[in-house]
């Protein structure tokens, strides 16, 4: 194999590898929700739905309506939390 062959395929793999990355993210994103109210300060995941911060870990407060965080489908509920986004939110 000649050094363009080698490039080529290590490229490729690297590609690949990508991939599979990618593919392995969106599938553990599908398993989980968006769960408001839980969040302790400075441990949110996301930016503010109200638009106040645009940022994880910006929470001012423990358990603000307004701030998520990812959990299993089917625990928001359990764990004190809301899968339904609060009044004045700002929709993405």
């Amino acid at each position: 194999m000649n050094k363009r062959q080698a490039m080529i395929a290590a490229a490729l793999t690297t590609l690949c590898a990508s991939a599979m990355t990618i593919v392995q993210a969106a599938d553990a994103n599908a398993s989980k929700e968006k769960c408001f109210g839980i969040a302790k300060a400075g441990q949110n995941d996301c930016a503010s739905v109200m638009g106040t911060h645009s940022c994880a870990g910006q929470a001012k407060k423990d358990m603000d309506a307004t701030e998520w965080k990812y959990v299993a489908k089917g625990t928001c509920e359990k764990a004190g939390g809301s899968t339904a986004m609060p009044k004045g939110a700002k929709a993405k």
